[in-house]
């Protein structure tokens, strides 16, 4: 409720604004407007500032909505309300067809392909007949509540942030629970979110439709307020606008789209009213100004406006503890599994002409360590991409647990009982330690996005969390669990990586670990039996090495 109260605040003054005395319709407009922008920009944070995707095409997916509506209302009679699933539906329908094609590009593929359809798409809706063409549908009914129409601009006020606050809600909610950290760890890269069963692709495709939908209710709402649709709105420029918003903002902030929707639009405002006054009139220098402004802004609060603000702000809210006494259930283990958990045989893995590992044959029984020891470049970590699924071998065989696994998913591999950690530690660096070390016991948490939407996972997240705050007690970094991971150094780090990795509950472990952490990194190994590869400079070529059984 603490962390709500803020919340609660913003709702009771956005409420009492439209009855201050004195208070010019104009402002209500512009109100409305970044309110429109608001959720827009609120979508781009959640899949560019935190899921890592960046998108320019957003505005098409206002169109959808927009259109959609205007169709419905003015074609067919059909209520307003009723058009609003209907408009969700198609806007999220869009995103799916879009998504599958667009959440596997990469790198400047990605965004230049949001480019390529959200031109395409405006285009499309010019040419379009029953969509009005470049003059677009006029006469739209306006929303209606029994005999009161939403005709002014400020009755249409209360809807249009009635609607972002909701939105504002749900995508907290989202954010704050399995599904929400799964999406915060795409950011790290895949290769560290699909190690611990994060389905990457299902999770990038999530985000973009939940954007997509967010676009869509800003279009309706806007095909509502100004009674009239056109393609000009919905074109490429809106939307590098709208991710201009919500990097000004805070790209990874749900209240940074609000604030960054509020600056921008109420600077372009004040440079379009008032800078051809100054310069009487000549040419239209107000873009090059605004664009002049934003990157200075940009330079004064790199990671946003919101993030400076809370920055300077005295009060930090705390999560509550965990409950550690909750307990959660351990992965069920397969009846009459064998001894041997992982067997290699003649792995081999060749890149062009090169041979990165040679051969390779050893297997791991159950409670034992086993380490692979060699100098850099010996295919230490390359064996360990072989057996966790990263990347498959070019011959020989790798079974756990009896199973074949050549050219399975790593998804798939973790759910057989293998974990591993990394060279270098994939934490999340603007995620707590908690949350960083929860990301570890994702297969073993069931909500998904809608429940944690309207806050149905409780349960569920507070088995997860119990079982995160107690790995980090063990490795003696309980003071520090609700810590930026980002802010640990050195030992931290792989404490934190560790006791990720014991989240998982996993029959065996991958620990890639140095001459000199080996010891930590074996003591805090917990599953059934581990194998490390360890670099000593001294040694030649890469060789396993057996332990004894590790004691009960």
């Amino acid at each position: 409720m603490t962390q709500r109260f803020p919340v609660l605040i913003f709702a009771a003054v956005m409420a009492v604004i439209p009855f201050i005395p004195g208070m010019p319709p104009f402002w209500i407009v512009l109100l409305d407007n970044i309110g429109l922008a608001a959720l827009v920009a609120m979508g781009l944070v959640l899949l560019t500032g935190v899921g890592g995707l960046t998108s320019f095409g957003q505005a098409a997916f206002c169109g959808f909505g927009a259109y959609t509506t205007a169709v419905l209302t003015t074609a067919y009679g059909v209520s307003p309300w009723l058009t609003l699933p209907l408009s969700l539906l198609v806007s999220g329908l869009a995103a799916v067809l879009l998504g599958l094609v667009t959440v596997r590009l990469s790198g400047h593929y990605l965004p230049l392909g949001t480019i390529a359809w959200g031109l395409g798409l405006f285009y499309l809706f010019s040419k379009l007949e029953f969509l009005g063409r470049n003059d677009g549908i006029s006469a739209i009914p306006p929303l209606a509540i029994g005999s009161f129409r939403m005709i002014d601009p400020g009755a249409i006020y209360y809807a249009i942030w009635i609607a972002v606050l909701i939105s504002a809600l749900l995508t907290m909610n989202l954010l704050d629970s399995r599904t929400g950290r799964a999406i915060r760890a795409l950011r790290r890269g895949h290769v560290a979110a699909e190690a611990f069963g994060v389905q990457t692709p299902r999770m990038k495709l999530l985000v973009f439709i939940y954007a997509a939908v967010l676009a869509g209710l800003s279009g309706w709402l806007y095909a509502h307020f100004q009674r009239a649709a056109n393609p000009t709105p919905f074109g490429a420029q809106a939307g590098i606008e709208y991710l201009f918003i919500a990097v000004v903002g805070g790209a990874g902030y749900v209240w940074g789209g609000v604030l960054g929707a509020a600056i921008v639009v109420i600077l372009k405002e004040i440079l379009q009213s008032y800078l051809p006054l100054l310069l009487h009139g000549e040419g239209q220098l107000e873009t090059i100004v605004f664009g002049i402004l934003l990157v200075g802004l940009l330079q004064l609060a790199p990671a946003g406006v919101w993030p400076w603000l809370m920055s300077l702000w005295p009060y930090i809210a705390r999560r509550k503890p965990p409950d550690a006494s909750i307990p959660l259930p351990a992965r069920v283990r397969p009846a009459g599994a064998p001894n041997v958990l992982l067997e290699i045989h003649k792995a081999r893995k060749q890149f062009g002409g090169v041979i990165a590992v040679n051969d390779v044959s050893f297997d791991v029984h159950a409670r034992e360590i086993v380490a692979l020891i060699g100098p850099n470049g010996a295919g230490k970590s390359t064996t360990f991409n072989l057996i966790t699924g990263v990347l498959p071998p070019t011959s020989g065989n790798i079974a756990v647990l009896g199973k074949p696994i050549h050219h399975a998913a790593p998804q798939e591999i973790v759910k057989l009982g293998i974990s591993r950690t990394f060279q270098h530690v994939k934490l999340v660096p603007d995620m707590s330690v908690l949350e960083n070390v929860a990301i570890g016991a994702h297969l073993r948490g069931h909500a998904g996005a809608l429940s944690s939407m309207f806050r149905l996972d409780r349960a569920d997240e507070a088995r997860l969390l119990a079982e995160a705050a107690r790995q980090i007690a063990r490795v003696g970094l309980a003071e520090q669990i609700d810590a930026p991971a980002g802010r640990r150094r050195g030992c931290a780090t792989w404490r934190s990586s560790g006791s990720r990795r014991c989240c998982g509950n996993c029959a065996m472990a991958a620990c890639r670990c140095f001459w000199w952490s080996t010891t930590w990194d074996l003591s805090w190994t917990s599953p059934t039996a581990s194998w490390c590869s360890i670099s000593a400079p001294r040694s030649r070529k890469a060789r396993p090495k057996r332990s004894r059984p590790i004691p009960r």
